[in-house]
């Protein structure tokens, strides 16, 4: 009885070599990371566009340069939006500053005139300050010119009211409330003036 010869498969190796030289067989390229970085990518895409507008000679001398202007540009818009923003965390702190208790700076159901007369018994110039202050907030909030709610900023009833007196007079708050300033009488006595010229723009 013959036996048929058995049915083997053949490694060809030649033939695996060349599919593995095949660039149409390299089926693992889109699982490879690229060996480019994003910050790479960005900078030789600006050093094109920069080729294109001024040539070869400047991209060589001055891309370096203008990419660090560029990041500084992009910095500093970043501070003068957080300072439009948030004022209050570029004023200057005093680590020695008098202790200073933060409350809910409301204007509702609160007597000014009871408790500034209070506190300026004290020689509690930081509290009268800010008492002061919040009773400009309600006399504003009453004649309709601004709109109070509890969760904005300072600055925001700045672009309200649209005075120079309230001006100065926020940024004397602002300066006491987080910045650790001096509260001093004659601070009080000079928000107590620009207070009357505040009322006087809005009457006028």
């Amino acid at each position: 009885m013959n036996m048929a010869p058995a049915d083997t498969l053949v490694y060809d190796t030649a033939q695996i070599a060349v599919w593995q030289s095949d660039p149409a067989f390299a089926y693992s390229r889109e699982l490879m990371a690229p060996e480019i970085n994003v910050l790479e990518w960005i900078g030789k895409w600006f050093g094109r566009l920069l080729d294109k507008i001024f040539g070869n000679t400047f991209v060589e001398e001055y891309s370096e340069v203008v990419l660090i202007c560029i990041a500084v540009l992009i910095l500093m818009l970043v501070i003068w939006f957080v300072y439009k923003k948030r004022p209050e965390l570029f004023m200057r702190s005093r680590k020695n500053g008098a202790p200073y208790t933060v409350g809910e700076d409301t204007i509702y159901g609160v007597d000014f005139a009871k408790e500034i007369t209070g506190v300026l018994a004290r020689k509690d110039y930081r509290e009268a300050v800010r008492l002061l202050y919040l009773q400009t907030l309600k006399r504003l909030s009453d004649g309709k010119r601004v709109d109070w709610q509890l969760y904005k900023t300072p600055t925001q009833y700045i672009y309200e009211v649209r005075l120079p007196a309230f001006r100065q007079m926020t940024h004397h708050f602002l300066q006491v409330r987080y910045g650790n300033f001096e509260a001093t009488e004659a601070l009080f006595r000079i928000m107590q003036n620009l207070q009357k010229e505040v009322e006087k723009g809005e009457t006028a």
